[in-house]
């Protein structure tokens, strides 16, 4: 895997009624760690109260049989973790497990809200204290104040404050709640195990847990799971249409998942046979940069004819590059995780396939080893547009200029990479290969058009500097903001809470 200058993600997974259900949840977050490295975390319900275990690190390492044998119950809900927004750090690990007036509450969030800087600071001028630097946390604040728990729907009323990206897991003693946002950033999906419903970011969690995958959960939709069944409310309103994230079948999701309503492995490899038809290449092998870019180099050779051959050998122990918190560990992991084969290379004519470039240091050392293993050529085909904006709706984008198409051309990108020629899928071309209508689709990261306004300076530590403001610190390990974060031209609101 190439080195990332971003991260995603966060995975969720949870069980209501069943008796393994803490077991079946640690099994479930295995299958969806590939969407956060950071942090693992499990809170349980046994009908009255709520446990929590967890801590950082890789799933296999932060629970012991210990752990699990703790904590007990017919529900659980479970979250792996990247930073989007707040540091990584143990008072960031979801769910968060609080207790209010209304009860104990625990939630797991994947997205990113980009009001809870100043849903914070409202809350904060008003004396509540805030135990983390994450997004999530303004939504327990939210949902804990008097004057929403008297309403008739607290949660309703909540969702209608957030803005941004949101799927969410909540556990109550009693009952399981599962919420994606209006205009369906991230994906959330339900099934069944014999009479336990299950809900996950990505249904190769089912496969795993061997339960059937049942539908998404919809844009603008609660579901609502308790001993009186599963029960569905709409809120939002009338959106003229989603946003699902296009990163999801691009990078992110597992090839075997269905995401978004259609198998992530096929998309990829109707990508790639769509970048050859675009942008072919002539070549003695068709190379991938592992992992993800697999599916795309199958469909890209099948459409050319090109043998498919494997250029580089993945060690399985460094680590998914992309969702390190931090860019010393992503340049260690990536020179951990690919080696070149040389036989396999010297003397070739090689189309490389990837599925994105995000700054692009790492792709041009690959490229660069490539050459002193003997390439005669090498032939760079990206599965993807030009990534040339940020990202605030779930993905730990680095500063805008600091993406290698920022402001360049693709002839200027290809002489930075010190590739033979460069190609890119057009973002017409992407979009023809998923299944629901063009609009539907967030691709703000290659167009530029935001489906939401971001109304103040956005990044992973906003909500660190402002603590450190606070407490008079100078805050010297934590970075600045954005290059070019700020205002966006595309109407939006923000509510009063």
């Amino acid at each position: 895997m190439q080195q990332r200058s971003v991260t995603h993600h966060c995975g969720l997974f949870g069980i209501y009624g069943h008796d393994e259900a803490v077991f079946l949840t640690h099994l479930g977050l295995h299958a969806l760690q590939h969407r956060g490295q950071e942090s693992a975390a499990i809170v349980s319900s046994n009908g009255q109260t709520l446990q929590k275990r967890g801590g950082m690190g890789l799933v296999k390492d932060v629970f012991t049989r210990r752990d699990l044998g703790e904590i007990h119950g017919h529900m659980a809900i479970g979250h792996v973790r990247y930073s989007t927004t707040g540091s990584c750090s143990d008072v960031n690990v979801q769910p968060l497990l609080f207790s209010c007036a209304a009860g104990p509450v625990a939630i797991a969030h994947n997205g990113n809200l980009i009001n809870a800087a100043l849903l914070r600071r409202q809350y904060e001028d008003f004396g509540h204290i805030f135990q983390t630097t994450n997004d999530t946390e303004v939504i327990i604040h939210l949902l804990a104040k008097p004057a929403h728990q008297s309403r008739q729907n607290p949660l309703v009323h909540v969702l209608n404050h957030l803005q941004g990206a949101y799927s969410l897991l909540l556990l109550f003693p009693d009952r399981m709640v599962a919420v994606r946002d209006p205009l369906g950033f991230r994906p959330l999906c339900l099934g069944r195990l014999g009479g336990a419903v299950v809900v996950a970011s990505e249904t190769n969690a089912f496969d795993l847990v061997d339960a059937e995958y049942e539908r998404d959960v919809e844009p603008g939709e609660i579901v609502t799971i308790s001993d009186e069944g599963v029960q569905s409310r709409r809120f939002g309103g009338d959106v003229p249409h989603t946003a699902a994230c296009i990163f999801e079948q691009i990078y992110f999701a597992d090839p075997s998942s269905r995401v978004f309503g259609e198998n992530v492995h096929l998309v990829r490899v109707a990508m790639g046979a769509r970048l050859a038809e675009e942008s072919p290449a002539d070549g003695d092998l068709v190379v991938p940069i592992p992992t993800c870019a697999q599916c795309a180099a199958i469909g890209f050779s099948r459409q050319t004819g090109i043998p498919y051959g494997r250029a580089f050998t993945t060690s399985h122990y460094a680590g998914r590059s992309f969702i390190m918190p931090t860019q010393s560990e992503r340049d260690t992991a990536v020179k951990m995780k690919l080696n070149v084969i040389k036989d396999a290379v010297a003397g070739r004519r090689l189309v490389v396939v990837e599925d994105s470039v995000v700054r692009g240091t790492t792709t041009r050392g690959k490229i660069s080893a490539l050459r002193r293993a003997g390439a005669k050529e090498i032939h760079l085909r990206v599965a993807s547009p030009p990534i040339r904006h940020g990202c605030y709706f779930g993905i730990d984008f680095p500063q805008q200029d600091k993406l290698v198409a920022y402001q360049r051309s693709v002839e200027e990108v290809r002489a930075f990479l010190e590739v033979d020629s460069l190609a890119y899928l057009s973002l017409e071309g992407m979009l023809s290969c998923v299944r629901m209508p063009p609009r539907d689709y967030c691709t703000a990261c290659f167009s530029g058009r935001y489906p939401i306004d971001v109304t103040e300076p956005v990044d992973k530590f906003s909500l660190e500097r402002r603590q450190l403001r606070m407490f008079g610190s100078a805050g010297a390990d934590v970075p600045g903001p954005p290059a070019g974060a700020g205002r966006r031209a595309v109407p939006g609101a923000v509510s009063t809470p």
